[in-house]
């Protein structure tokens, strides 16, 4: 620890006595001064050991003295060391007076004890503490270091944490708390993500200092681009010391070189995952089985849907297979990751969807395409992922197109018209990817029709929104696909429309449709036939029955 009047006046070689000030003496001294000017404040820096021999004072003056003293104190001297058997012969009683009144330490100096003994003794005191605080830095160093090679992140703030004796959290670009320690921190931690936010908005080295409730936390963004992607936060009951503040600054580079380190990985993965998504719509889900190996095979062995996601106020592009072109996925680095002041809605999804993904333990595959020509901090045109069904990251994209809490939906117009809009397909596997894609594109456009922003094509096929679609041209679309059709069932050569609209009801299922005809289902089987004989399409085509279904619904709606 520094060194204080009291061990000073433990200092065998000084003889040191204490005339005042008793109860004061565990004060640190940050340095000793000497000075003979009546008023020595403006020299002064506060912390100081004053050292007099009263040479230009006049000691025995009460009203001088007390003057004297309250300008020493207001400065923040912690001590007065008055050299005795030089003008005096002892230490007089109006300047003992005085310090006691102000409760100033005050030290008698023998005369055989030289001020520069003095000086030299609180110098070497604090080059001790200093050298001590820089050792122990040095030691906290590669204890962090050791900790972030065997356990990552999460050593990283244990290690930190039990090193400023408080707290230590992690938050994602989003401003969400992905690890604390200790464990109990996390919800402390949680309450700051609004001044995470605030700080990510500014430059991608700043830092800031929060006061709260229980502790004081420091913020430092981590990054080395011009928008920082995380955070760190450090808790403490008080400022940091020197050894605590080489800790803080060693875990900032750890965090910031495995930040970096896990961007570059992930621009690989991105790559792979480009790949995969390739394959699966070319119709080539073996191949995207063996690309996708640990990386993404976890996603395509479990039921997933595709999502189409593209900026609210974008038209749809001409070639709607080019989104599986992208050179790599959203997050780190995707195009338009700039300044968060300048954020692309699109990356903010991606950004989005990732963090939760990574929060839960989920794979993500999540491919963007850029504008036409784009700058380095241009902005997306479109995004396509592949999601877990039923998963977090689903649950948070469906959340950040609708503009509302999870289960809040887009109910009472509150949804931000900035957020993009997304259209989701129905849960499929790798063989049926080509037509899952299509059902996103689909919905991704019924969804600009009726702006909305987020519409599953489950909504679709169930007809939930066939009441939405009332306006001339769907009608005309309905009619136009069906009248085929109603002109073989007006000639009384048989029911294709009912019979299509029951199989499509039962999915396919030719016992439960023929059931509910009441008819063979092999005379099913025929009609099917005849109905794909007179479109001239296939109702293996996801997009044909789709499009069949909205028709029939909408042919039922009314006016």
């Amino acid at each position: 620890m520094p060194p204080t009047l009291a061990s000073l006046v433990q200092h065998s070689a000084l003889k040191l006595t204490v005339r005042a000030g008793e109860e004061r003496l565990d004060t640190p001294v940050r340095w000793a001064h000497v000075s003979e000017l009546a008023d020595p404040v403006p020299y002064l820096e506060g912390g100081e050991l004053l050292l007099i021999t009263a040479l230009k004072l006049d000691a025995e003056d009460p009203e001088e003295m007390r003057r004297y003293v309250r300008r020493l104190t207001r400065a923040g001297v912690v001590g007065l060391g008055f050299a005795v058997g030089v003008h005096y012969d002892d230490v007089p009683e109006a300047l003992l007076d005085a310090a006691r009144a102000e409760h100033l330490p005050l030290l008698a100096v023998p005369r055989r004890t030289p001020f520069i003994a003095i000086s030299k003794a609180v110098s070497e005191a604090i080059a001790r503490e200093q050298y001590r605080a820089v050792t122990a830095g040095f030691a906290a160093q590669r204890e962090l270091t050791r900790r972030a090679l065997t356990d990552g992140p999460e050593g990283v703030l244990a290690g930190l944490a039990a090193q400023v004796d408080g707290w230590a959290a992690l938050y994602d670009a989003t401003g969400a708390v992905v690890a604390a320690a200790p464990g109990w921190a996390s919800r402390r931690a949680a309450r700051l993500t609004p001044d995470v936010e605030r700080l990510r908005q500014g430059a991608a080295t700043a830092s800031a200092v929060v006061g709260a409730a229980e502790d004081r936390v420091e913020l430092h963004a981590l990054g080395t681009g011009r928008g920082p992607r995380t955070a760190l936060a450090v808790g403490t009951a008080s400022p940091l010391g020197t050894a605590d503040r080489y800790a803080v600054h060693s875990a900032i580079a750890l965090l910031t070189l495995t930040t970096e380190r896990s961007r570059a990985l992930h621009a690989a993965e991105q790559r792979i995952g480009a790949a995969v998504l390739r394959m699966l719509l070319a119709g080539e889900p073996g191949h995207a089985r063996a690309v996708a190996g640990d990386l993404y095979g976890a996603l395509l062995d479990v039921p997933f849907r595709f999502v189409v996601a593209e900026p609210a106020s974008a038209s749809a592009p001409a070639d709607p297979e080019t989104a599986a072109a992208g050179e790599g996925a959203s997050g780190q680095g995707a195009p338009g990751q700039g300044a968060p002041a300048e954020a692309d809605p699109l990356a903010e999804l991606a950004e989005a969807v990732e963090s939760a993904a990574a929060r839960a333990g989920e794979t993500v595959l999540v491919v963007p395409e850029a504008a036409p020509d784009p700058t380095p901090d241009g902005p997306l045109r479109r995004l396509v992922m592949v999601l877990a069904d039923g998963g977090a990251a689903e649950a948070e994209c469906t959340a950040h197109t609708a503009g509302a809490p999870p289960g809040d939906g887009e109910a009472g117009g509150d949804r931000d018209p900035t957020r993009p809009v997304a259209g989701v397909s129905a849960p499929t596997g790798p063989e049926g990817a080509v037509g899952a894609h299509q059902q996103a594109r689909r919905a991704l456009s019924v969804a600009r029709r009726l702006g909305r922003g987020h519409i599953a094509f489950d909504e679709v096929a169930a007809g939930s929104l066939v009441t939405l679609l009332s306006d001339d041209a769907v009608q005309a679309f309905a009619d136009g696909l069906l009248r085929g059709l109603r002109e073989h069932d007006a000639t009384g050569r048989g029911d294709l429309v009912a019979s299509l609209r029951a199989w499509l009801s039962r999915h396919g299922q030719w016992d439960a449709a023929a059931a509910d005809l009441g008819v063979h289902r092999h005379t099913l089987r025929y009609r099917m036939r005849r109905v794909e004989e007179i479109l001239g399409r296939s109702l293996d085509d996801p997009d044909v029955r789709m499009e069949l279904w909205l028709a029939l619904k909408t042919a039922e709606s009314p006016d």
